[in-house]
């Protein structure tokens, strides 16, 4: 436990911080608590993964952190920054959990649209699709539409799009949670290379435990509304992960631990 500590967050500055969190929503029907008091670090490189039910505060956290969602308390700060400097920074990309291209633009004119919106010259804009295409294994495809792909490949230009200004932070809000168990698990694969090639910051929603077991570095378990943080476990994995470490004694650990963190922060709102 302590040496996957010291390796993946330990030495690292701090770039998402959390304190004392708060959000309540205003509805028709009265006030909903979306998240209560969470307090949370992020250090440069991790990939963090948000588990819990339906309704915990996950997405809503990804939110406040992208300046989506603006807090009723607490304080969220982004490389030192607010959400809304750090958005105006480009500090971070986002993925949502469809992959939301436009389906009369292209492949590679769907991954250019932020750097064309940004102002890039369009050699630039070139460059970068095409590395970000590579990153992802599409190269060749950018004059494909998004219907000539499947739901796996256009997840991974989704992808794309959000690196295509180098931003440090990725945020990705369950975007495999759509796709079958097969792909699923090749675009983990694929993460996960991603993540050891770029050295990017990760933030990543999931429903389920054996994705967030098997990619994170560290996972954080959610209770039911109000969403609360009731466990941050570090990974003891490796950082090369083949799939089959799904069956080593140390997976299970840690997947029985994130159940145990489920079951208990459900009893504790009952």
């Amino acid at each position: 436990m302590t040496e996957a500590r010291d390796l993946n967050s330990g030495a690292q500055p701090v770039v998402i911080e959390a304190k004392g969190l708060d959000l309540t929503f205003r509805t028709n029907d009265g006030p909903v608590q979306a998240l209560s008091n969470v307090d949370l670090d992020i250090r440069k490189g991790d990939f963090v993964s948000f588990i819990g039910p339906s309704g915990c505060g996950k997405t809503t956290f990804l939110r406040v952190v992208a300046a989506l969602e603006a807090p009723t308390g607490g304080t969220v700060t982004v490389n030192g920054m607010t959400p809304d400097e750090a958005r105006r920074a480009r500090a971070y990309g986002y993925v949502f959990q469809a992959a939301g291209l436009y389906p009369w633009r292209t492949i590679g004119r769907n991954v250019k649209l932020p750097l064309e919106i940004m102002g890039y010259a369009r050699e630039e804009q070139d460059r970068r699709m095409k590395d970000v295409l590579q990153l992802v294994d599409l190269e060749g495809f950018e004059k494909k539409y998004p219907w000539q792909l499947s739901g796996g490949m256009q997840q991974r230009a989704s992808i794309a799009r959000a690196l295509a200004f180098d931003a440090d932070i990725l945020l990705m809000d369950e975007p495999f949670g759509a796709l079958d168990e097969i792909v699923r698990d090749h675009l983990n694969e694929q993460l996960l290379s991603l993540w050891n090639r770029t050295g990017k910051t990760i933030g990543f929603v999931t429903h389920s435990i054996p994705e967030a077991v098997y990619l994170s570095t560290r996972i954080v378990v959610m209770s039911p509304r109000p969403g609360r943080i009731t466990d941050i476990i570090e990974s003891p994995l490796p950082r090369e992960r083949p799939l089959d470490i799904r069956d080593t004694a140390a997976f299970i650990e840690v997947a029985h631990r994130v159940r145990e963190g489920l079951r208990a922060g459900h009893d504790d709102t009952v």
